[in-house]
């Protein structure tokens, strides 16, 4: 029987005592090798980790230094923030008719400067609404603001809106330049933090809409209350606030003289906006779009004085720059407008209009010339304020048979005589077949009345004799720059041209040949009074010879005594009426261009978009025009 083996417990704790050492005591040599390379090597990433924090330290002082440094190179010449009241209204054109009367004044128009209790509180509204909703909550940069542009810009994939504050907008009107670049846009911001520093809020806002354009040269809101509304700021209504905040944006585009349909458009958004942010209620914004601002009419208050110079005026001013450049500040410029034949003009092509609104006929120009080419009326169209086009000189239409005094000029100087017989017949160019606007055909018949009854066969004919670039030659040697066709279609007036140039035209053909330059300035001073242009000469040289000119007129002649322009014909008192007609393709473009007495005459009728007018002919509405015209004049 085998003997248990008797342990005591004395005996098992020594030899748990004896395992522990035996278990701290290293295994072999090799291991303690690897406890020594894992020791060194955190040193070695510890030493790493401090060295690319230090370099790290060092990057953030060169950057924060290169930040600070590239702020104070763009703010070192920052302009100092004084005065914000700015200059004063200041005209720098001054216009006169031909006799000395003034036709108007033309510059910046400052308005008074206002205090904040004297703008209307919905103005207020208006402009923080549209401009700035967190105004009063930023000190000069708006954090959200900027971001929520930035979001809309995205979303939108345009750049639908802007981040500046208007802070920073009075501190870029104010001081710095339009120029869209990096260092401005800092100085902006430093600029507003200055501005946000010095002035009040409300103190800001006052001189943000004392400076800020608002179209149609009215800088500030006294300007543009009294400009637009004849009211001042502080008695503006909702429709009006809402209006002039909503130029801020783009105060030419919205320009409520230039663009009324736009400015009320933009007026509802401005609206809108004061509903959201809490400034009125949807009921007020409702009444307010529902009854758009009116704009105030300098006429309303002189009833008497309905001249419209506007055409006219704009025209000058396109012209000036060619004539004395564009540097000088101040300018008097005598023109060569006369003030009774503009209003004749006026009134003779109103009257008219009115009398035909019932055929399709919507727009018209006249131009009155003395024959040396001198502007004595313009009227560029029915109504300056709703359209500020003008169809006396900017408009290019066809001039149809008015033209074929020019085709009739180069058969003339080609040979041909008054009394050759041509044959009005059908014709064909190369598959062209031109007919008369009847239809119908007479045979045999004269030069000079083929002229007068306004044949289109035989226009054609005379202009394939003296050929297409022979026409185009007489054009140009006449005056007439506009680019026309060189293939048969010319004879029939198919080219486009202005009114002014082929009234001017038909000036030489008055004058006996002399080329008429059209032009609408005498002489033009500047403030010290020196002249700086004065018009020497009458023309510019003999570009007719003297028998040509005594065969055209004669045609010229007949074609008002027994021709198409017999509607045109004056009373034997006032001497010889000469004239042709012109009536274009399907009836779009009626013409009638002649002279009397010294006074050349260019009447248009038609329409912007190019529409025909049934029944209307060169002979009838245009020369009925002309007629009365020359009647109120010399009456």
């Amino acid at each position: 029987m085998a003997k248990s083996k008797n342990t005591s417990p004395d005996s098992r704790t020594e030899k748990k005592i004896s395992k522990i050492k035996k278990s701290k005591q290293p295994q072999n040599k090799s291991s303690g090798l690897v406890t020594k390379k894992k020791a060194k090597i955190y040193l070695v990433k510890k030493k790493h980790g401090w060295r690319k924090l230090r370099l790290a330290i060092i990057a953030l002082i060169w950057v924060f230094l290169i930040f600070v440094g590239g702020i104070a190179y763009i703010a070192h010449d920052l302009p100092r923030i004084d005065d914000f009241q700015g200059p004063k209204s200041r005209t720098n054109l001054i216009l006169e008719t031909v006799d000395g009367s003034s036709l108007g004044s033309f510059g910046v128009n400052w308005g008074n400067f206002v205090s904040i209790d004297q703008i209307s509180p919905l103005l207020l509204q208006a402009v923080i609404a549209i401009e700035d909703t967190r105004y009063y909550k930023h000190g000069g940069m708006d954090i959200f603001g900027l971001a929520r542009a930035v979001w809309k810009n995205i979303t939108s994939a345009s750049l639908r809106e802007g981040g500046s504050t208007i802070t920073q907008q009075l501190a870029k009107l104010a001081f710095l330049t339009p120029e869209k670049t990096f260092k401005r846009k800092i100085q902006e911001l430093v600029l507003a933090f200055q501005l946000e520093n010095r002035f009040s809020k409300d103190e800001i806002l006052t001189l943000y809409l004392n400076r800020v354009y608002l179209g149609s040269g009215n800088y500030g809101v006294d300007a543009a209350a009294k400009s637009y509304f004849n009211k001042l700021p502080y008695n503006l209504s909702l429709s009006e606030a809402a209006l002039i905040a909503g130029l801020l944006k783009a105060p030419s585009r919205f320009s409520p003289r230039r663009n009324l349909r736009g400015a009320h458009k933009r007026a509802t958004l401005v609206l809108d906006r004061m509903t959201s942010s809490g400034f009125i209620t949807y009921k007020d914004a409702a009444q307010a779009k529902s009854n758009p601002a009116s704009l105030f009419l300098e006429e309303d208050t002189h009833p008497q004085n309905s001249i419209n110079y506007g055409y006219f005026i704009d025209w000058i001013k396109s012209q000036l720059p060619s004539y004395i450049g564009s540097k000088s500040s101040v300018l008097k410029v005598q023109t060569t407008l006369d003030e009774n034949i503009q209003k004749a003009a006026e009134l003779a092509l109103i009257q008219g209009l009115l009398k035909n609104s019932k055929q399709s006929v919507k727009q018209g120009a006249i131009v009155a010339l003395s024959p040396d080419g001198a502007v004595l009326a313009m009227v560029g169209g029915k109504n300056y304020r709703k359209s500020q086009f003008n169809r006396a000189t900017q408009a290019l239409r066809q001039p149809g048979s008015a033209f074929k005094t020019l085709v009739y000029l180069a058969g003339i100087e080609a040979g041909l005589k008054t009394n050759d017989i041509f044959e009005d017949r059908p014709i064909e160019i190369e598959g062209w077949n031109p007919q008369n606007y009847d239809g119908k055909y007479i045979g045999s018949i004269t030069f000079s009345d083929a002229f007068a009854l306004s044949i289109n066969s035989v226009a054609v004919q005379i202009g394939q004799m003296v050929g297409t670039k022979n026409i185009v030659k007489m054009a140009k040697r006449l005056g007439i720059t506009s680019n026309l066709p060189t293939d048969a279609s010319i004879s029939l007036g198919t080219g486009e041209i202005s009114l002014l140039e082929l009234t001017a035209a038909y000036a030489t053909l008055s004058n006996g040949g002399i080329l008429a330059l059209p032009h609408g300035i005498k002489n033009v001073k500047n403030r010290g009074g020196d002249t700086l242009y004065t018009r020497h000469g009458s023309g510019g040289g003999r570009v007719i010879s003297s028998d040509v000119i005594t065969t055209i007129k004669s045609l010229l002649s007949k074609a008002v005594t027994k021709g198409t322009g017999n509607n045109a014909q004056l009373p034997i008192q006032f001497g010889k009426t000469y004239g042709k007609t012109g009536t274009s393709q399907n009836y779009r473009d009626a013409w009638f261009i002649g002279f009397s007495n010294n006074l050349v005459t260019g009447v248009w009728i038609g329409n912007d978009d190019n529409s025909p007018m049934p029944s209307i002919m060169g002979g009838g509405l245009p020369a009925t025009i002309w007629r009365d015209f020359m009647l109120e004049v010399f009456g």
